[in-house]
């Protein structure tokens, strides 16, 4: 596990995807839970899959979520699946999460106001708190 600095978590963005948003709602999991996940993650308590990709249990235990991280100030909540409909994302669906990490590492403020604008994305959390 891999361990973010703590100084880094009062300035951390949370974001969920369109997607995921969804997904989550489905499974009745709450944007505190997910910022709770996420103060968890910057603690070490996550899978790192490499290339800024994590992997975080939600909801009991009972989903699994793959989070993208953009150095330690953004995170993207990217995917989620349940523990009882499969076991673990494959080898390419892992290739692609580090892509699209990399390209979220490379968004700029302007392009992130954009997506949150158009609402591909939905910031969650700021600063440690709820938005």
């Amino acid at each position: 596990m891999i361990k973010i600095q703590l100084s880094a978590m009062t300035q951390a963005r949370v974001f969920k995807s369109a997607w995921f948003a969804k997904a989550a709602r489905k499974a009745a999991i709450d944007d505190a839970e997910l910022c709770s996940a996420i103060r968890q993650v910057m603690r070490g308590q996550a899978v790192s899959l490499g290339v800024g990709v994590y992997k975080k249990r939600l909801n009991s235990n009972r989903y699994r979520s793959i989070i993208l991280a953009r150095t330690a100030r953004y995170w993207i909540y990217e995917y989620l699946f349940s523990k009882t409909s499969r076991d673990n994302i494959d080898d390419g669906e892992l290739a692609g999460f580090r892509v699209l990490a990399q390209g979220y590492a490379r968004l700029s403020e302007s392009q992130l106001k954009e997506m949150l604008q158009c609402q591909s994305l939905l910031e969650i959390c700021h600063d440690n708190q709820k938005t």
